[in-house]
Order: C-alpha cells, then sequence, then structure tokens
C-alpha cells in the first residue's frame, strides 16, 4: 500500500508541476477557434512527454530508496556488507565508471541499479539475492547491474519513454479532436465538448498499450546486452549463466513498477510483447552463444 501511495503522490505531483510549466510557456492553449494549433500542441506533448521521462529519471536514486527501503552502505558493518562494496568497486573500476552508490534492502531475490547518470548511480542488491546466491553467482549479478550504467541504459530507457509520452499525448489529442469534430458536424459554433475529452482518455490508452510495447522491446534487448557486458567484466560468461539458471529455480521478487525494468529480473508476463526481461532461457542461450 506504501509503494502504491508513493507512485500515486509522485506522479500526481509530476503532472502538477509540468501542467504550471505548460501553462506558463503558453502551450497548453493549443486549441484555438480555428480548431488544433499542431505546432503548440506537439510543444505542449514534447514538454508533458519529455518531462515526465526525465524528471523520474532524476528521482530514480531516492524513489528507489524509499519504495525498497534500500540502505545506503556508507560504512560496512559486516564482511559480506564489506564484500559487496569491494565488488562493486572492482567491477565499476574495470568499466569505467566513478562508484556507485551501493545499497542493501531486505526482501526476496532480485537487484538494481538506477540514477540519472553514468557517474551518479546506484547498485542495489536484496538479502535474499545474497542468502540464495553463491559469492560468483551474485558478482555476476552486480556485474549485470554495472553494465546496465556503464550502457547508459537509464537514459537511454528514458529517452525512448520520453518519445514515447510525447506520441501518446500528440496523437490522442489529435485523434480526440477528429472523433469530436466528427460528432458535432453542422455544429460549427460550439468548440470541443464532452466528446474530446472521452475521445482523448480513450486514446491515451490505446496508443499508451501500444507505446508500452515499443518501451518494453527496448528494455528486453539492453537485458541481453547487460548479460553479454557482465560475461565481458568477469571475462567469461558462465558465472552470468549460472546466476541466471539460479534465478530461474527461485521466487523472485517483483520491484515497484518504477523499477520494474531495472531488476535482474521481474515477474512473467503474460503476453511476452510487455515483458520487460526476457525468458531466463532465452538470456542463457545468448550469453552461450557467444
Amino acid at each position: 500500500m506504501k509503494r502504491v501511495m508513493l507512485f500515486l503522490v509522485t506522479n500526481l505531483a509530476v503532472i502538477v508541476v509540468l501542467s504550471l510549466v505548460a501553462s506558463l510557456l503558453g502551450v497548453n492553449r493549443f486549441l484555438t477557434a480555428n480548431g488544433l494549433n499542431l505546432g503548440m500542441l506537439l510543444v505542449f506533448a514534447a514538454v508533458m512527454g519529455f518531462g515526465g521521462a526525465f524528471i523520474s529519471l532524476l528521482l530514480s536514486k531516492t524513489m528507489a530508496k524509499w519504495s525498497t527501503g534500500a540502505k545506503v552502505i556508507e560504512t560496512p558493518a559486516n564482511q559480506t556488507e564489506r564484500w559487496l562494496v569491494d565488488t562493486v568497486r572492482h567491477l565499476a573500476g574495470k568499466a569505467g565508471l566513478a562508484m556507485p552508490q551501493v545499497a542493501i534492502y531486505d526482501g526476496a531475490p532480485n537487484a538494481f541499479a538506477t540514477g540519472a547518470t553514468r557517474n551518479n548511480s546506484l547498485v542495489a542488491v536484496s538479502t535474499g539475492l545474497l542468502d540464495s546466491m553463491t559469492r560468483e553467482e551474485a558478482e555476476a549479478v552486480l556485474a549485470h547491474e554495472v553494465s546496465h550504467i556503464a550502457n547508459g541504459d537509464m537514459v537511454t530507457l528514458t529517452l525512448v519513454q520520453g518519445v514515447m509520452n510525447t506520441f501518446v499525448i500528440f496523437l490522442s489529442r489529435v485523434m480526440g479532436y477528429l472523433v469530436d469534430s466528427f460528432l458535432r458536424r453542422g455544429d460549427r459554433d460550439s468548440g470541443p465538448g464532452i466528446g474530446y475529452m472521452i475521445s482523448v482518455i480513450f486514446f491515451d490508452i490505446v496508443f499508451g498499450i501500444l507505446a508500452s510495447i515499443v518501451v518494453m522491446y527496448f528494455s528486453r534487448q539492453r537485458e541481453f546486452r547487460a548479460d553479454a557486458g557482465a560475461a565481458q567484466l568477469l571475462g567469461t560468461p558462465s558465472p552470468m549463466v549460472a546466476a541466471l539458471q539460479r534465478l530461474g529455480g527461485i521466487e523472485v521478487e517483483p520491484l515497484p513498477q518504477s523499477l520494474a525494468t531495472a531488476g535482474i529480473t521481474d515477474k512473467k508476463s503474460m503476453f511476452s510483447l510487455f515483458a520487460s526481461h526476457p525468458p531466463i532461457e532465452e538470456r542463457i542461450a545468448a550469453l552461450r552463444g557467444r
């Protein structure tokens, strides 16, 4: 419940802020007496679409800590924490990165990386993952997460999400206006009404679903790249294969929705087009085919 409330409050705050920005810029007045101002609508859509995506990226570390309860390891309190920090430092050095923050949280096996830039990032692992894996397997998972950072995957996915958001907002309002104009044919004196609002909501949902297919495709591709990156950092794919095999045989805890694409794996989707991660069998096959 806490995660859901945090997600809703944060998104509501982002919408309010972006709406104020759009109002100050004047780009929210794309509905005119002469019809749609497509140029202004495109700017409005970009402000809302890219703005939301980049605000989420900038807040990603803070939100990740809040939503998972992850505690950053400032000073290692035990041997496990010391090994965790030293391993991430070693992997980050090999990848040419600044040292990420390292965090640990209570939960079933999973891990994630997030952050606004390559040199301002966070790697977090659950106690369940550390307890259920060998050190070699856990190191492979850490190498996978460090590879995400080195590949700039958080920024890449943010850009993809921003483009998709922009097109969803733009196209849904164009289609909403066309539907409303059709319903109001013969009534030239009235502006867009309830038909416009209902149509926009409908097309927001439809185009949003289609956009999520594109975003999830890119998410799956970056998982393959991060697996390959882990194999490169470790000098062999064997530990990553072993880690994936281990993950395939245990119950993995889904991360909060805002972090679903950031984890080492995610719950299986009923439809593969909407899955944020490829099937573990495909990831293992890709590693073995290197």
